[in-house]
């Protein structure tokens, strides 16, 4: 965070001073757990029902922080004082960015992808200069402020995630952290059960293009109409990216490797080059357009651009990480969260990888779907039916749906069946795993990734199942 006294918090913040020396600066950064507070730190205390952060206070200061952000006096500790922490901390994120005239800041929703585009988009700016974005999927009301206070006077681009949960969820974050320039990936089924309808969802991701200045920029996929209708909502310069052939930066003669990486041909305004990815999935080719529309709006040059797309990585855990086993076992974690769109791409890229040999999907359930949660997780099932993914373990009677769906493709030739949790998921696999086989892990937040782990675990200790081979660790 930029230097700021505390009478510079306190009015920013519409706080009180109380035991606290108004001169005091704050030039460490804010947290909110007082573990990893650090010398000329502020520790903001939220109070709770059953940890407060208000009793961690003189612990927080003893650490180094100058002083605490409270909503209650707590004896001998330096306090700004205020209503409301959360609000607070909100405030002091608009305060901090208003104060960097040569910040740029980036905006990104969208129902799918959110968190690896985001991850894309700053390898990206980080080449352009000093980079701050949030880790994982810090994308809410208390993720959005906690991560612009990272941003300092070196910062020149901050990258935001913006999730929704309801229309005014995505402008509220925008009134905190004003974005320059606006990225909406998609619109599809991810929190239907809040929103009601995929009209309503658009309603509440659009909220990010109408949030520009008129010299700000919309970049919008030109692949999904609602998304592209967009458009007409923002007084912005609009970019388009795809593979429509409307799209300003697009993708041609897409291909997939024997890993489900794909290669094409970027196409934008200066001309063609070719790219390669690193990442698997057929899916991160519309990922990696949208970070490439931003980079070549702030200046990255063709050539350039289309070296550092093939150099890009995963940052965020547990999305689309591929590795292998030492028993010729590959695994695809993608067990960090879950949607139909998303369940749909890494079905597919399950289907892609595991060409010509035997192909095992675990998925878990899907939350936030509301009236839409049976058909939404048959379809799912459907899906991995006609895809010819030859072995279904579906975790969870919630999501048997996912297993009625499968089965009731009459041509499939693959077998489903449900278990009751994530340990019989493991079980199963332990009995029925041989080498050469590919599993995807997928399922929304509900520990999924234990099956993972233990896969991972299983082939550390040399035991993974039939046919494992014995020694050396997960790639």
């Amino acid at each position: 965070m930029i230097p700021l006294t505390l009478a510079e918090v306190a009015a920013a913040v519409d706080g009180r001073l109380v035991g606290a020396d108004p001169q005091a600066r704050v030039t460490g950064p804010v947290e909110f757990d007082s573990r990893k507070v650090a010398a000329g730190g502020l520790f903001v205390a939220f109070p709770g029902e059953k940890v407060d952060g208000h009793d961690y206070a003189a612990g927080a200061v003893e650490a180094g922080a100058v002083a605490v952000l409270g909503t209650r006096e707590v004896p001998g500790v330096p306090m700004v004082l205020v209503a409301d922490a959360r609000d607070a901390m909100g405030r002091l994120a608009r305060a901090v960015v208003d104060r960097l005239p040569d910040l740029t800041v980036i905006g990104l929703t969208g129902s799918s992808g959110k968190t690896t585009t985001k991850d894309l988009i700053a390898q990206l700016t980080v080449r352009l200069g000093a980079t701050v974005a949030p880790p994982g999927s810090f994308n809410n009301e208390l993720g959005h402020p906690y991560t612009a206070l990272k941003a300092g006077p070196e910062t020149r681009y901050l990258v935001m995630e913006k999730g929704a949960r309801g229309i005014g969820h995505v402008r509220y974050l925008c009134e905190l952290v004003p974005p320059r320039i606006s990225v909406v990936l998609n619109v599809g089924t991810s929190h239907i059960g809040e929103f009601g309808s995929r009209e309503n969802i658009a309603l509440a991701k659009g909220e990010l293009v109408e949030a520009l200045p008129a010299d700000g920029l919309a970049v919008l996929n030109a692949d999904d109409a609602l998304v592209d209708a967009m458009a007409s909502r923002t007084v912005a310069r609009v970019v388009r990216y795809g593979e429509a052939p409307a799209a300003d930066v697009r993708a041609e003669d897409v291909t997939l490797d024997d890993r489900g990486r794909a290669s094409y041909t970027l196409v934008t305004p200066e001309g063609r080059a070719p790219v390669r990815l690193g990442l698997t999935g057929r899916h991160q080719v519309s990922n990696t357009l949208a970070a490439a529309a931003v980079a070549r709006e702030l200046g990255m040059p063709l050539t350039e651009l289309a070296q550092a797309l093939g150099e890009l990585g995963l940052v965020s855990t547990r999305r689309m990480d591929v590795f292998d086993r030492p028993d010729g076992v590959t695994v695809i974690d993608d067990s960090y969260n879950a949607n139909p769109a998303s369940m749909s791409a890494a079905l597919k890229a399950l289907a892609s990888l595991g060409r010509g040999r035997r192909t095992v999907a675990v998925l878990g359930y899907m939350a936030e779907l509301g009236p839409y949660e049976r058909d939404g997780h048959a379809e799912v099932g459907r899906l991995a039916a006609e895809l010819g993914i030859d072995r279904l373990l579906v975790v969870g009677e919630p999501a048997a749906p996912i297993h009625e769906g499968a089965t009731a493709v009459g041509n499939w030739g693959g077998e489903s069946v449900v278990v009751t949790d994530q340990a019989a998921a493991v079980e199963v696999l332990r009995d029925e795993l041989r080498p050469g086989d590919v599993v995807l892990v997928k399922g929304s937040r509900y520990r999924t990734w234990d099956v993972v782990d233990a896969l991972r675990a299983d082939a550390a200790a040399g035991n993974a199942g039939p046919g494992t081979a014995t020694g050396g660790g997960a790639a």
